[in-house]
């Protein structure tokens, strides 16, 4: 009879975890497609609010992002529809086209963090609904750690962000965390690459529901923070968010 195979402690057993996870290799695609699959998993959803919102990522050339340009929808989001501009939003491919005068702020969070790759700022309804009532996103559920200290608050709105002192409040609101709740707006995330901005926009969002329905059944209860540190760095793994990110981009495929 074989014998039983010797049980791994827990710490064995989340490193080979760790391994079998940063095994997986994917196919790395243009900014620009990456940009507009993201646009596009973001509207399915429900991320849409007219034409509030905007979704940006570093171009390969130093001072440059790539954004959606002004007039298209999140749903109607194409490679050819993204549009290349300066650190004064101003177009540099000869498209012609306008960048939405609200991603200035943007350029504030790409010069304060040379980390911060890409960023997602919209209007969900439940991230909105939170930002209303003045309450932090809470990290009481598992699918909610990658925020596990890692969720800025900013309590008051300072007014459309259209003009440089919004861009400053909210870059310094941030600091040094990836994602911020804007009181009486909406949320933004801030990745290391365009495919984790999408994954922490789609999970502020469902965080935010789950938050929502929790609390209107009951009270909240709290999950170790040590242990929630350490979902959030497993999940935020480049390897997990890439394949989360390629399942949702498949998933638009079939629904299309």
């Amino acid at each position: 009879m074989t014998p039983d195979p010797q049980p791994l402690d827990p710490a064995q057993m989340r490193e080979l975890a760790e391994r079998s996870v940063d095994a997986r290799t994917r196919v790395v695609r243009p900014v620009r497609e990456t940009l507009a699959d993201t646009c596009r998993i973001l509207a399915a959803e429900g991320h849409e609010s007219g034409l509030a919102g905007q979704i940006s990522a570093r171009a390969e050339t130093p001072g440059r992002f790539v954004t959606l340009a002004f007039g298209w929808g999140f749903d109607e989001a194409s490679a050819q529809r993204m549009v290349e501009i300066d650190d004064d939003l101003v177009c540099t491919d000869g498209s012609g086209a306008i960048a939405n005068p609200a991603t200035r702020f943007h350029l504030w969070v790409y010069r304060n963090r040379p980390d911060v790759q890409a960023i997602v700022h919209t209007h969900p309804p439940h991230a909105s609904a939170l930002s209303m009532i003045g309450v932090p996103l809470k990290v009481s559920h598992m699918d909610a750690t990658p925020f596990a200290d890692n969720c800025a608050y900013l309590p008051t709105w300072p007014g459309l962000p259209v003009a440089d002192d919004e861009g400053r409040i909210i870059s310094a609101a941030l600091g040094n965390k990836q994602t911020i709740l804007l009181a009486h707006h909406g949320f933004l995330a801030a990745g290391e690459s365009v495919e984790q901005a999408c994954f922490l926009a789609v999970f502020f969002e469902r965080a935010a529901r789950l938050q929502l329905l929790a609390q209107s059944a009951g009270t909240i209860g709290e999950i170790d923070p040590a242990l929630a540190l350490h979902a959030r760095s497993f999940l935020l793994k480049p390897s997990i968010v890439g394949a989360t990110f390629d399942y949702w981009a498949r998933r638009l495929g079939r629904a299309g």
